[in-house]
């Protein structure tokens, strides 16, 4: 029998298990269940595992969707000939064996699954070279009225089937803005606002837009795209708001009435009427032939116009466009008679008035629409009570209802009262209204104060708001309860800040003095008040106001300590992270009312980062600051008197922390190692991902890698995937059976640019197959025999 030894060495990529390893070693184990991701693309003649089976077992058996690129070797080495494809399966179902020298399953078998992973190796293509769409002018923005559609083979749970799209061009574009908007995740092209208001087929019947697609959600510096090209044609809108409409009120004719009519631009819309005030009664109504009806009379004095909206919506009662406004207006006719202010109106005239002079006005209403001749009300005295000393007194003038006298001065003594009934009528209709007019005594007294001095009273300055602090009387010797004896009070110096105000009791002409403003002792500690007594009517000729219409106080205003005050409730700062200690970061400020010094401190300063002048209020870092520790950093600020009661008040410091670039770059996860076996067929590679502390910028992080030493670079070599991934690959097979720590450098690119050094482990290991074959006629038996897959020492 000839022995004839063979060989073998299969390469050991990195490795990615979902359920766990065999309790030899992570790439070994006995045969159970088992899960396994890969990514598609990787190289032949990759390992995967090394089951082990009981000592009865002399092979393996592979079954399930192989596809032929799953084998197993008879010792239990599980391996894949070619590369995997996602796109072809992503998921093999896989079973194993373990079979005895006779052919027996000893164990098993047992499912093993291999999850083929995706990488960017498909381009995401548009469905169309070209598309064509239409859109009506004035259409709402935001509702898309065309959609382009792209495919990517590459899985669409991940980056590399997130398509993104976008617009890239516009052709015209008018003064630089934008009329079209696109969807980035469905393709749905709609209008802009500014599209919504501007397109115009008069202007523009068509325009072109080119549109791009990309993957890697569009954040890759490697990802895929592709582009297409857009037509879109403008048409006319015919959904437009009709003229305002004009309805007669309470109107014979049946009903209902049409009186308007709006149009969508496309067959098949629902419409329908909106009042946004939502009334009780809603007069109007609309028929899926956009017909608008008023239903009921209308009545102008209820209401006198309507404003409302006319809705077109799809057939899932989504609105296809703006509301269109619909503006009613209730025409009016002459159906109200003209109505009296009140039961009687009570006019005023002194004795002794001359003759014109007017007494006053009687004010009718009308409830028909005014400046029309439906409301223009004419004023005539059909009658005079009392008729002395002659009839005639008064006159009105025709159009105001303004009374004035007519042919004499009146006399109190004569009659007190004169009662008039007067006519006022519109075109149609009359009403009789009802004046009393009264003969009140002249104003020729002045109010004269009980005494000319109120003394002096003494009031805390945290005395409350509407406080009567002091009664003042003044009388007057004309006929009571008449504007010539009526009393109002006023301040005509002492206050002015206002602090003080004065009401009148109508009955008696008392004036109470009363706390408006809050008093203030550090503003005003002593007020010399001065009243001025006044009557509303004014004065005959010739009588005047003086000393004794006037009266003197003395308000005298004590302290009450009061708290410091900030000058506002939070203060804000910021500052870079790294800047130096004793760097001034803020400051605050705050008075006390009555002038003591203050004394400013900290609380909550629970990582001791800042002190402040307990004089000035300035705010300082004391230590190294900390960013990544905290960005926002609340501490409160209190501000004490110095001396008094101690009282003290409280407001807030922030202080903002930017962000400095002061972290090196870092391995994201801890890596086991790149495996191969020995000796290498061909060059292989393992992908890791780096990350930092500092803060990360809109446009994401852009590491750059590289070897750490110049030696390394004959035999590895570190290829940039993206912004925050790279690759360590070997440069040839020739390696030793050992394990290799190669330094790689990442660079953050900040400023200043920050570095670090990684180590990734690079480990050559050994699998050796015997094949035995016996003489020619025999029986072939096969038997295989493995180095355990553990790395080797150096």
């Amino acid at each position: 029998m000839m022995l004839q030894a063979q060989l073998h060495c299969l390469c050991l990529f990195t490795l990615y298990l979902t359920t766990g390893y065999g309790q030899e070693g992570k790439f070994s184990g006995p045969l159970k269940p088992m899960t396994f991701s890969i990514f598609e693309g990787q190289g032949p003649s990759q390992i995967i595992f090394q089951f082990k089976a009981s000592p009865l077992a002399v092979t393996f058996k592979l079954t399930g969707e192989t596809d032929d690129i799953f084998q197993i070797q008879p010792d239990g080495l599980l391996y894949h000939n070619k590369a995997l494809d996602r796109e072809t399966r992503a998921v093999h179902k896989l079973q194993v064996s373990a079979l005895d020298a006779d052919g027996n399953t000893v164990e098993g078998p047992v499912p093993i699954t291999i999850e083929v992973k995706d990488i960017n190796d498909n381009r995401p293509v548009f469905l169309q070279p070209k598309y064509e769409g239409s859109v009506r002018q004035n259409s709402r923005p935001g509702k898309p009225f065309m959609y382009v559609n792209a495919t990517d083979l590459d899985d669409p749970a991940t980056p590399n089937g997130q398509l993104i799209y976008q617009i890239i061009m516009q052709l015209p574009k008018v003064n630089n803005v934008m009329y079209f908007q696109i969807n980035n995740k469905t393709g749905a092209i709609s209008l802009t606002r500014e599209g919504s208001q501007e397109l115009d087929p008069l202007k523009n019947p068509s325009y072109k837009l080119v549109v791009s697609v990309e993957d890697m959600g569009g954040q890759n510096d490697h990802s895929f795209s592709d582009s297409t090209s857009v037509d879109i044609m403008v048409k006319e809108n015919i959904w437009k708001a009709p003229e305002p409409v004009e309805i007669e009120e309470n109107s014979t004719n049946p009903y209902p009435i049409k009186i308007t009519q709006v149009q969508w631009n496309d067959p098949g819309a629902l419409y329908s009427l909106v009042d946004k005030e939502k009334p009780s009664k809603f007069p109007f109504s609309i028929n899926q032939e956009g017909v608008i009806y008023v239903t009921q009379p209308l009545d102008r004095e209820e209401k006198d116009a309507y404003v409302f909206y006319a809705v077109a919506k799809d057939e899932h009662g989504k609105p296809l466009a703006f509301p269109l406004q619909i503006q009613v207006k209730v025409k009016d006719i002459n159906d109200n008679p003209p109505t009296c202010p009140s039961a009687v109106t009570v006019l005023e005239v002194q004795e002794n008035e001359q003759i014109g002079s007017s007494i006053g006005t009687l004010i009718a209403h009308d409830m028909d629409e005014e400046n029309t001749i439906n409301s223009v009300l004419g004023y005539r005295i059909v009658d005079q009570t009392p008729k002395v000393p002659r009839d005639g007194l008064f006159l009105v003038q025709s159009y105001s209802g303004t009374f004035q006298l007519a042919v004499q001065s009146l006399r109190k003594r004569d009659t007190p009262q004169y009662n008039l009934t007067v006519e006022v009528s519109d075109k149609d209709f009359k009403t009789l209204c009802f004046v009393q007019i009264n003969i009140i005594d002249i104003n020729d007294q002045i109010p004269i104060f009980e005494k000319p001095d109120y003394g002096n009273l003494t009031l805390p300055e945290d005395t409350a708001i509407g406080t009567v602090i002091l009664t003042i009387q003044a009388t007057d010797a004309d006929e009571p309860h008449t504007g010539s004896s009526k009393i109002l009070y006023r301040i005509t110096q002492g206050d002015s800040e206002g602090r003080l105000e004065i009401e009148t009791d109508p009955e008696t002409n008392t004036g109470y003095v009363k706390v408006k403003k809050p008093l203030d002792f550090e503003a005003v500690a002593i007020h010399n008040i001065v009243f001025q007594a006044e009557n509303p009517e004014p004065l005959v000729l010739g009588v005047q106001y003086n000393a004794s219409s006037s009266a003197t106080f003395r308000l005298i205003v004590t302290d009450v300590n009061e708290a410091p005050q900030f000058s506002q409730q939070v203060y804000q700062g910021k500052v870079s992270e790294d800047v130096a200690k004793g760097t001034k970061v803020g400051n605050v400020t705050a008075k006390d009312p009555e002038g003591l010094d203050i004394s400013y401190s900290l609380r909550g300063d629970k990582r001791g980062w800042l002190k402040i002048d307990p004089v000035t209020g300035e705010i300082f870092s004391v230590a190294p600051l900390d960013r990544e520790a905290e960005s926002l950093y609340r501490v409160q600020v209190v501000a004490t008197e110095v001396g008094g009661s101690s009282l003290s008040s409280m407001a807030q410091f922030h202080l903002t922390l930017m962000d400095v670039n002061d972290n090196p770059p870092r391995l994201a996860k801890e890596y086991t190692g790149l495996f191969f076996c020995h000796p290498p067929k061909v060059p292989e590679s393992l992908i890791f991902e780096a990350t930092d502390d500092d803060q990360q910028s809109f446009r994401g992080r852009h590491f750059t890698f590289s070897l750490g030493s110049e030696s390394l670079q004959k035999d590895w070599e570190v290829s940039k995937i993206n912004g925050t991934h790279a690759s360590l690959s070997t440069k040839h097979t020739g390696f030793e059976e050992r394990v290799y720590h190669i330094p790689v450098r990442i660079n953050d690119g900040g400023r200043p640019p920050l570095e670090g050094t990684v180590s990734l482990p690079g480990i050559i290991l050994a699998v050796v197959f015997f094949q035995i074959k016996k003489n020619k006629g025999q029986h072939n038996v096969e038997s295989a025999q493995a180095s355990e897959v553990k790395p080797l020492r150096n």
